[in-house]
């Protein structure tokens, strides 16, 4: 049988993979690459310097254009399921046509597979479709919280309270739902505001690139906002991260 691996590789930094990740990556016989366009080249070129550097040749490498998403979509849940289904496809042609019975096949993923990915849901779409049979593992990476809490010097979790993980999306249409908070890819700064929070924000994390900015929301929302635009303006393209703590944690409820 066809085997898959989804790697998880860390939040941009080489020295992210693990050690599980590493064997794994000399395991492979073909390395899948979904490629985004020249607007975010360098993170295909992140993942095939760790192949050239872990992988144990022969092994090939083997891309597919990655499908373009309406991102500005009213009815935003189902572009991305229209987005998620045709990158299936081109997912599931890889893996039909480009590896073989008893071979090894990988894709690099992003951070943590378990985190925010779509990959494994893609995998599961396309077993259920059936057209392509294959097992697969998942291999756990650190996640842009692990390197932004890291990189911040602070803890995810305070002591009897729940943290929340949410999109920049939701956080502005459903306001803060807790006393601690990270969200992720907030594309118009949905913090604002919210005066009655500090805010530990990353973009670029682990990478040479890395920024890195704290504080309460009310002393330095607005120098996020201008860090990254300008970061995003320069690079054409931004990932971020930030963890959102109220100031004043509200009394634990009976």
């Amino acid at each position: 049988m066809k085997r898959l691996l989804l790697i998880g590789i860390g939040a941009g930094h080489p020295d992210h993979l693990t050690l599980q990740a590493v064997k794994a990556i000399g395991t492979t016989d073909v390395f899948f690459i979904v490629d985004k366009g020249e607007v975010k080249h360098e993170l295909v070129q992140l993942r095939l310097d760790m192949i050239a550097e872990h992988g144990r040749a022969p092994y090939r490498i083997a891309e597919a254009r990655d499908p373009e998403r309406d991102r500005d979509a009213a009815a935003y849940t189902a572009a991305v399921d229209d987005w998620r289904s045709r990158r299936g496809r081109a997912v599931e042609a890889l893996i039909r046509d480009e590896l073989a019975d008893g071979e090894t096949g990988a894709f690099l993923v992003w951070g943590d597979p378990g985190v925010y990915d779509s990959t494994l849901a893609i995998v599961e779409e396309i077993l259920q479709r059936g057209e392509v049979v294959f097992d697969y593992e998942v291999v756990p990476g650190i996640s842009s919280v692990a390197a932004l809490t890291a990189a911040h010097r602070t803890s995810l979790t305070q002591v009897g309270r729940p943290v929340h993980l949410a999109t920049g999306r939701r956080l502005a249409s459903d306001g803060p739902t807790a006393d601690d908070m990270v969200v992720m890819l907030d594309a118009h700064c949905s913090f604002a505001g919210l005066d009655d929070y500090a805010i530990h924000w990353g973009a670029y994390l682990g990478t040479e690139d890395e920024l890195l900015v704290s504080g309460p929301v009310a002393e330095v929302g607005e120098r996020i906002k201008e860090v990254r635009a300008e970061a995003r303006a320069r690079k054409g393209w931004i990932m971020d991260t930030y963890l959102l703590r109220r100031l004043s944690p509200r009394p634990e409820q009976a």
